[in-house]
């Protein structure tokens, strides 16, 4: 980074107040950027769909478009509650169980068009508010996956990213394979 980069960062967080959230400096910014363009592009075709349309198949077997919004929604609510553990040193879990999870989506499913929608923007909002808070030295704690599996927290925007780039295709309303980043394709 130049020094022209940096007086020209440091006038725009001067300009944006000491309100606004940064990344920290060791997060992992190409996933996150992943994850971000990932949602926008999820959202996008969430936004293109008649609310009628929500209870249509999607192409994920046995689930309908909106079985896949509330599936994404509930994802990014389980990796906040991770971050929020990672942050605050007080480890919390995705789902009780993958029962518990399944329960959620299918509960999820059943909500108003309005609410699924609201459900998708405030879980998308509340995700990153997490990311963004964390500091240099909580993007290395670990976070246990619902399988069990144990990586940083560091690994939890790529897990994002795969999962929303996947979803916004499984909509099955106009997303396309060829549009997801080469390192999540199939």
């Amino acid at each position: 980074m130049t020094q022209v980069d940096d007086a020209a960062r440091a006038q725009l967080r001067a300009r944006q107040g000491a309100g606004a959230r940064y990344d920290a400096e060791a997060a992992p910014h190409d996933d996150l950027l992943l994850a971000r363009r990932g949602t926008a592009y999820f959202a996008r075709f969430l936004n293109a769909l008649p609310d009628a349309d929500l209870t249509g198949p999607s192409l994920r077997d046995g689930w309908t478009r909106a079985h896949v919004v509330a599936h994404v929604s509930y994802h990014a609510r389980a990796l906040a509650r991770l971050i929020a553990g990672a942050r605050s040193g007080v480890p919390g879990t995705m789902y009780p169980s993958v029962a518990a999870r399944d329960a959620e989506v299918e509960l999820g499913a059943t909500l108003p068009p309005r609410a699924l929608r609201s459900l998708f923007q405030h879980s998308e909002i509340h995700l990153n508010v997490e990311w963004r808070d964390m500091d240099d030295r909580a993007w290395d704690a670990p976070v246990t996956l619902l399988d069990g599996s144990v990586i940083p927290a560091r690994g939890t925007p790529r897990l994002r990213a795969h999962e929303i780039w996947t979803l916004a295709v499984d909509l099955g309303n106009g997303g396309r394979l060829a549009d997801i980043p080469p390192v999540f394709r199939p």
